[in-house]
């Protein structure tokens, strides 16, 4: 089997749920459902946040019926917690596979992370150039940036909406899903996405928890609401419907 097994993504190793079910044989769903007892069982021993960071939820799309649907990043730590039960001696092989494509890849990253030292005047003179370069490069990407933040600042109130911010939120949701011509659910999944990847957190694994201990069955809305973070997903929608102009 030639399928790269560990990959990088966002400077963390990690592999993913599809990987799993492939080089384990198994069909995703029931890798899906292993992953989500663990998680069950991570927020049962009040190790939620360890759950969040190590399991990483997310969409892909399936290239002939072009849909959505989710799979989960892990790292070696969640991959192992995972895998622990696969013990069938074609399991055990593809284990250490694994765990020797983690070290690879971990040794890669680092690589990667440290910078070359030069070794001759010349070089020196040409990485503090390169240095300056880069500098005045971020500089400009700054202001660019500020001003961009400025427009949507000056334009975050023109959203055709009125009332609360749980409303506002709906109504920006529902502008990113005729913007880009996808159905109201799937803007939502994109949403939790994007405020996954700003906050380093699973918002959905977050309401989950809330529900199992409150027994109450809040939605999105109200569970950012109730955790005092609505101002943080107006700032999110936000920056998902100005995405055009951050790229210019």
């Amino acid at each position: 089997m030639n399928k790269q097994l560990v990959f990088i993504d966002n400077n963390r190793v990690v592999t993913d749920s599809l990987t799993v079910a492939e080089c384990f044989g198994k069909r995703h769903d029931h890798v899906l459902r292993d992953i989500e007892v663990q998680l069950e069982k991570l927020i049962e021993a009040g190790e939620a946040e360890w759950g969040l960071l190590n399991f990483g939820e997310t969409r892909y799309q399936h290239p002939q019926n072009k849909q959505w649907y989710k799979k989960y990043l892990l790292t070696e730590e969640a991959f192992t917690l995972v895998a622990f039960a696969y013990t069938t001696p074609e399991a055990m092989k593809m284990k250490v596979r694994f765990i020797e494509e983690f070290k690879r890849m971990k040794e890669e990253l680092q690589k990667r992370q440290q910078p070359l030292q030069p070794k001759t005047q010349a070089e020196m003179l040409l990485l503090y150039a390169q240095q300056m370069v880069e500098q005045e490069r971020r500089m400009k990407q700054i202001e660019e940036q500020v001003t961009v933040v400025q427009h949507r600042l000056d334009n975050i109130d023109r959203i055709d909406t009125i009332g609360d911010l749980r409303q506002r939120l709906n109504k920006m949701i529902q502008k990113y899903a005729r913007q880009n011509g996808i159905p109201f659910n799937y803007a939502w999944k994109d949403f939790v996405q994007a405020f996954n990847t700003a906050y380093r957190t699973n918002l959905e694994l977050r309401r989950q928890n809330y529900i199992n201990k409150t027994g109450k069955d809040v939605s999105r809305p109200q569970f950012l609401e109730e955790m005092g973070l609505l101002e943080d997903a107006i700032r999110v929608a936000d920056k998902m419907l100005n995405r055009e102009a951050i790229a210019q």
